[in-house]
């Protein structure tokens, strides 16, 4: 039989409704956050597959139980994958049921990490991951006690640097991840630049970035965009099933985060992470937050508000001086005036 690709739009409520059917009958659940979306028609205009993207993750990828051996999951795959490419993006990633796995590595995508033997995290690439892993292994050091702090550092406060300073008191080395996904206000090389500087006093710091492979779109797209408690949870589990193989290649054995009273996705990444990473032979040290004279919480959320508000001579006491001088520099400046809308 002959089909027809076609591009399914968020507005168009008539196919909407054809992919929510097809979904719900193969047991897949909608995701809210997509950037691109298409659909399978045969000659009756029947929904015979979906499948969709976000950023570089494939996302939603059904196809009709009945027209199951035509090879039209390749067909949506490879026309995603083709889609991303024109935009530059080669290195893709997706979720599976356990069952399904097979499938996707005919299509050439391979397991990173498996959650409670259901769900399976894949990457089109053999190689990319094992060589990130490789690239880290350059970094490992010996100690009896190695710790890992992820930051996405946005920016970079006193509250990150009291954290940072507790893990390095605790551990004969701390590799400190700082989040590669370049989604935040402040750009990776600036968030990079203001940690290593605010945290150039400590001695037994190994930085790495995360890649693709911690809080990112891809691992844990929830930290970067709204999603349910139970879609987070799950993200959150997959994020911390391939740390635990990053662990592992570093010999941590102890991560350390700060309390979360403000992020409602950062809050449960806390908690499943204490659900765990204990599972994996990983202690999670939860750091009670610094706090300012006025006794309230220091957090990167706070900054950028005061940013926004104008309020930028008031930061003194609530970042690194490091921070504040960027802040102040021209170039944040630029920075400021664009969060202020000017």
């Amino acid at each position: 039989m002959n089909y027809e690709i076609r591009r399914i739009y968020s507005f168009d409520r008539a196919e909407q409704e054809k992919l929510l059917s097809l979904l719900k009958r193969e047991g897949i659940s909608a995701d809210r956050n997509l950037d691109y979306t298409v659909g399978l028609y045969d000659a009756r205009g029947q929904l015979a597959a979906t499948g969709s993207y976000y950023r570089n993750t494939l996302r939603c990828l059904a196809v009709d139980g009945e027209r199951r051996g035509e090879g039209l999951l390749n067909t949506i795959v490879s026309h995603l994958t083709e889609e991303l490419a024109t935009k530059n993006i080669f290195n893709v990633f997706l979720y599976t049921k356990t069952g399904n796995a097979r499938y996707f590595t005919d299509l050439g995508f391979y397991p990173i990490a498996e959650v409670d033997r259901q769900v399976v995290f894949m990457e089109n690439s053999r190689s990319a991951f094992p060589d990130y892993l490789a690239k880290l292994g350059k970094g490992k050091v010996s100690g009896k006690r190695i710790a890992a702090i992820v930051m996405n550092a946005n920016p970079f406060t006193l509250g990150h640097q009291y954290l940072v300073e507790t893990a390095s008191s605790q551990a004969d080395a701390v590799h400190l991840f700082i989040v590669r996904e370049d989604i935040s206000l402040f750009p990776f090389a600036v968030r990079e630049k203001l940690v290593r500087e605010g945290t150039a006093h400590l001695k037994n710091l190994v930085y790495h970035d995360t890649g693709s492979y911690i809080v990112s779109s891809a691992t844990f797209p929830s930290y970067f965009i709204q999603d349910s408690e139970e879609v987070t949870r799950a993200h959150a589990r997959v994020d911390a099933a391939v740390f635990q193989r990053i662990a592992a290649a570093l010999d941590i054995s102890v991560r350390f985060v700060g309390d979360e009273p403000f992020s409602f996705a950062t809050n449960l990444y806390n908690q499943v992470m204490a659900e765990c990473l204990p599972g994996y032979g990983i202690e999670l040290k939860i750091i009670s937050r610094r706090e300012d004279e006025g006794n309230t919480p220091i957090s990167a959320t706070r900054v950028r508000e005061m940013i926004k508000a104008g309020k930028t001579e008031q930061l003194q006491h609530l970042v690194p001086k490091t921070t504040y001088e960027y802040l102040i520099s021209p170039d944040g400046q630029k920075l400021a005036a664009s969060l202020q809308g000017k």
